[in-house]
């Protein structure tokens, strides 16, 4: 409980000070933010679009796809990837290794909160962004930040028409590559490592997960992610999930917060870095250890 007491209200105190910033003041109510409803601590820290600007029209780039731009919340996985993603419970057909292994894990061991990258589908309580990029050729490179989780580094999804390698070396985010169908913007992304758990149940996969997001901004405020989840080292059968994102307030940005491998805020705060002795992949090198 210390561990994510101390996380929490670093994260709470980062998103005070960055809407802060960005607004000027907090006028209104208790519970809303200039004049803006706060969602409960259990869905979200931040405020969502007003419904008079989340129901208008999507906005669209200049060569008439939508501008996923937000920022947004939501979207993904959190506490239980099975109920979040539209499931009852049981219906995940997790092979029953991969359900020993969520059924004995704790939420205080899961790795993000020691900065390592959450990767796909995970989001948390905090605003994250699609930035599209766009160059002579057409659309490029689609860039996905986080405000907290991604360990400093930026997912990219390639829209140039590549193919994913054949000898992908195992990563945290994959390798990601986009086409536009229509509205919506299709993302298959395989090479994966296993590390990351896709929920703080600690739900796990394997080196064969194949996902593939069907991102659909339907409004302003609303954006959907129809995602398809593959993994036959942990899973019976392929599975649909789905989430729902909501936009920010317009001119909302994200914070600058940078998460260190050696994780300085929580040894402030008396978390200990228990990938050091554990065993998780990050423990010291020999040359530390003596």
């Amino acid at each position: 409980m210390k561990k994510q007491t101390a996380v929490i209200a670093i994260g709470i105190l980062g998103l005070t000070l960055s809407l802060v910033a960005q607004e000027g003041s907090t006028t209104g109510a208790k519970g809303a933010f200039n004049g803006h409803a706060l969602p409960t601590l259990g869905n979200e820290f931040t405020p969502v679009a007003p419904p008079d600007i989340a129901n208008g029209p999507v906005p669209r780039m200049a060569d008439g796809h939508p501008d996923l731009h937000g920022p947004w919340l939501g979207g993904g996985s959190n506490s239980d990837i099975e109920a979040m993603g539209g499931l009852k419970p049981g219906e995940l057909p997790l092979l029953p290794w991969a359900k020993a292994l969520r059924d004995q894990r704790k939420e205080a061991d899961e790795p993000y909160l020691y900065c390592t990258p959450m990767s796909v589908p995970r989001v948390n309580p905090y605003p994250w962004n699609f930035i599209q990029s766009y160059t002579s050729k057409g659309p490029g490179t689609i860039y996905v930040v986080h405000e907290n989780g991604d360990a400093g580094r930026i997912r990219h999804i390639f829209m140039d028409g590549r193919k994913h390698p054949d000898d992908l070396i195992p990563s945290w985010w994959g390798h990601s590559i986009g086409r536009w169908e229509k509205d919506t913007l299709v993302i298959d992304t395989v090479g994966y490592n296993d590390k990351f758990w896709f929920d703080s149940r600690g739900t796990p996969h394997t080196e064969q997960l194949h996902t593939v997001e069907r991102w659909t901004r339907i409004n302003y405020g609303t954006m959907t992610n129809d995602f398809t989840l593959d993994d036959p080292g942990a899973l019976s059968r392929p599975v649909q999930l789905k989430f729902t994102a909501r936009a920010l307030p317009p001119g909302s940005e994200l914070m600058e917060f940078i998460c260190t491998e050696n994780n300085q805020y929580g040894i402030a705060a008396g978390i200990e870095n228990i990938y050091k002795d554990k065993g998780f992949g990050l423990e010291a090198s020999p040359a530390e250890q003596k």
